[in-house]
């Protein structure tokens, strides 16, 4: 009895042992899905883990309507092996239903959850009441809760804002009497840091925004200096008409109940002021309104303005007994000042996303900036690049893969390793002010910015990064993907340039080009004109990499980047090094051969210009193919140093012959260290001169001598 005593206690002892192992190996499995999808798209989930090939076939995984019944629902595993795509549901309330027999290596792995609730809908539904928008967040928390990753599903802070104080610029074409934004699309506006009517130049200096009037360039002055409150920041400007809007970050104190002394909670605007500059020196407010949420981008065409907005609400306090409020805020001072709510029927839940963040769509019509309703519109998903044209509006945000236990480990080394992502499209139908969802899809990896981006005749093309340069068991590599209307695959190129990355792309027509770099840059030339079947025409390498791509004519693309070089490494591998700005000009007549016909390089390790990460930097005057940016210029000095040398604004002409220096309009030259606030972040030509803009003062030359004629301070 005593043996048979103590045999029992030695296998209790070692389940206890290895049944605490299994505890410590056992990977948590967790699995990403929208509660929302739409019938003519479709429904996936994301699995943190690989799933066994037959897990559908044996009935590891199905799926049950509302009442509990099977569904013969078709079900395929992709490619990647975690991921369950289901094509087609009728609308309904559905079940996914997940043994842990489905997952790989299933005795050393468990399910954070065994069901996943989802609805189909014919189309994207409005909310009714609280209640629907409390049931997302608190499903949110259930996720976050499983998979052991507080914060999982808030992507909206990774999220690259496209516009920001510092990431604007006038520029221009030829062809007109004063410069233009230089914007992606045709009759599209983007918002920026300075513009111009001809006459008179609106700058944003800080906190003001600053009106020049330089209908005499030899005798400039400051015609009018408009000043905000303490808490607004104004970040970007638009003109239509003798409309001038003015948008900014702005702190809102939250009303709450309780002793005025208690701390009071702020929450971001993005706030709209209109003004009327029918006199440009005595510009009068005509209205105020605002968005919670920081900026993401704005547009304006055929005088309606659109901006986007992210905000995260803190639904962590539906935890709490009182709970408060997850709504976007808005207000509009045509209704009084008070900020409310947006009503539960301005708001959707974008199908295919799990995010916690709003993306809020908001346009007007300026054409009577006083009287037109400002519509908004709030979107749970978040949104990160922006792409816009007359008739549609694109926004796209991360669709993070799960993470594993084992994964996640890595994360919380001291090197923090980035997580794996997909890139959700959202597309928006524009009609004057209205905007209304019309798609939605998922492509494989990352966009790098709007010019990964672009709608031709019906389609739209997106070029991606999937995966990491760093990473050898994995390369990155690179795709195009061509959409049709409905935001359907239908053609692709993939798989470009293994262990390499996209540095820029440029849609032009039915041509694609893309420059992807580790140690030398690619150029392809990419033919989309048969968007079922789009093909590599030609490649080119070279030292260097192109930060922008822009056209000349329909022979040639400009581009601007950087010089690199590979500096031998002692018992290593060579490291690439990058040196002074690089200028190529690209022959692009014969697509199957491109040909790097000319280049310019400025400066040493260390310059830098904001055209290499700012299209609107650019400065063009087609007429007399110049081509200018604000630059800040380093030589090398002894060692691993860099000495500082100037700063201001080159000029170039640039034609199909080749690069050509016109003007250098460095100045700071005696300085050991670059001044901000001369710094020249814009350049503009009005009639026969050029004008620098910088934070503190603009300055006038002779388009053709480029010999000063006047400055003037609003310091």
């Amino acid at each position: 009895m005593v043996k048979k005593r103590g045999l029992w206690l030695l296998a209790a002892a070692l389940i206890a042992i290895f049944g605490v192992a299994f505890a410590v190996m056992s990977d948590k499995v967790s699995v990403s899905a929208s509660s929302i999808a739409l019938a003519e798209q479709g429904w996936r989930a994301n699995f943190s883990s690989e799933l066994h090939p037959d897990a559908i076939k044996k009935g590891d995984l199905y799926i049950t309507d509302s009442e509990g019944n099977p569904v013969n629902a078709e079900m395929a595993l992709l490619e990647n092996g975690k991921t369950i795509d289901v094509p087609e549901l009728s609308v309904g309330e559905y079940k996914l239903h997940i043994k842990e027999s489905a997952i790989k290596g299933g005795f050393l792995k468990s399910l954070s959850a065994s069901e996943v609730s989802f609805v189909v809908q014919e189309k994207l539904q409005k909310l009714s009441n609280a209640e629907e928008l409390e049931a997302y967040f608190e499903q949110l928390m259930v996720l976050e809760k499983n998979s052991g990753q507080p914060g999982l599903f808030n992507n909206a802070e990774s999220a690259a804002t496209e516009e920001s104080a510092d990431s604007s610029s006038a520029s221009g074409s030829g062809g007109e009497e004063h410069s233009t934004t230089n914007n992606q699309v045709e009759g599209v506006d983007e918002a920026d840091l300075v513009k111009t009517d001809g006459s008179y130049i609106y700058a944003i200096s800080e906190a003001k925004v600053v009106i020049t009037d330089v209908r005499n360039p030899e005798a400039m002055t400051v015609a009018k200096e408009l000043a905000f409150k303490e808490e607004m920041y104004p970040q970007q400007l638009f003109l239509s008409d003798n409309v001038l809007v003015v948008l900014g970050s702005k702190y809102h104190i939250m009303p709450m109940e309780g002793d005025v002394l208690e701390y009071r909670p702020q929450t971001a605007l993005t706030s709209v002021y209109l003004y009327n500059i029918e006199d440009p020196e005595n510009p009068s407010l005509i209205r105020e309104f605002g968005t919670e949420g920081n900026l993401n981008g704005a547009r304006l065409t055929e005088n309606i303005l659109y901006f986007v907005t992210n905000m995260i609400p803190n639904y962590h306090i539906l935890e709490e007994p009182d709970d408060g409020e997850i709504r976007p805020h808005v207000y509009d001072s045509k209704n009084g000042e008070a900020i409310q709510p947006l009503p539960y029927e301005k708001i959707a839940i974008l199908p295919g996303t799990m995010a916690a963040n709003y993306s809020i769509i908001t346009a007007i019509d300026l054409a009577e900036p006083e009287k037109n309703e400002v519509k908004t519109e709030g979107y749970l998903g978040g949104s990160e690049q922006l792409y816009m044209t007359k008739d549609h509006l694109y926004v796209t945000a991360s669709a993070y893969m799960p993470i594993s236990e084992k994964e996640d480990e890595k994360l919380d080394m001291s090197i923090w390793l980035p997580q794996q992502t997909n890139t959700k499209i959202f597309k928006f139908a524009l009609d004057g002010a209205e905007v209304e969802f019309e798609a939605s899809a998922e492509v494989t990896g990352s966009l790098l910015n709007q010019f990964s981006m672009d709608e031709f005749n019906g389609y739209f093309r997106v070029a991606t990064t999937e995966g990491f340069v760093w990473d050898e068991a994995a390369p990155s590599k690179n795709h195009l993907y061509v959409l049709d209307d409905k935001l359907t695959q239908v053609g692709s190129v993939e798989d470009l340039a293994p262990g390499e990355r996209i540095y820029s792309a440029r849609f032009i027509g039915d041509k694609a080009y893309m420059v992807t770099f580790k140690e030398t840059d690619p150029l392809f030339v990419i033919d989309v004109s048969t968007p079922t079947a789009p093909k590599v025409l030609g490649e080119l390498k070279i030292p260097g990499f192109s930060n922008y791509l822009h056209p000349l004519g329909d022979n040639h693309l400009i581009g601007f980047g950087y010089d690199t070089k590979l500096e031998p490494v002692k018992n290593g591998e060579p490291r690439v090094v990058t040196g002074g700005m690089k200028i190529s000009l690209f022959d692009i007549t014969d697509f199957a051969n491109p040909l790097e016909k000319d280049t310019e390089i400025i400066g040493g390790a260390g310059t830098y210009s904001t055209l290499q990460y700012d299209h609107k930097a650019l400065f063009t005057h087609a007429d007399k193919s110049l081509y200018g940016f604000p630059v800040s210029i380093f030589r090398e000095a002894t060692g691993d140093y860099v000495e500082f040398e100037g700063a201001g604004a080159m000029i170039y002409t640039i034609t199909p012959e080749g690069i050509e220096e016109t003007a250098n309009l460095l100045n700071e030259r005696d300085a050991e260290f670059e001044n901000w606030e001369t710094s020249v972040q814009r350049i503009l030509y009005i009639g026969d001169s050029l004008y620098t803009v910088s934070p503190s003062e603009v300055k006038s030359y002779n388009l053709d001598t480029f010999d000063l004629k006047d400055t003037v301070s609003y310091k």
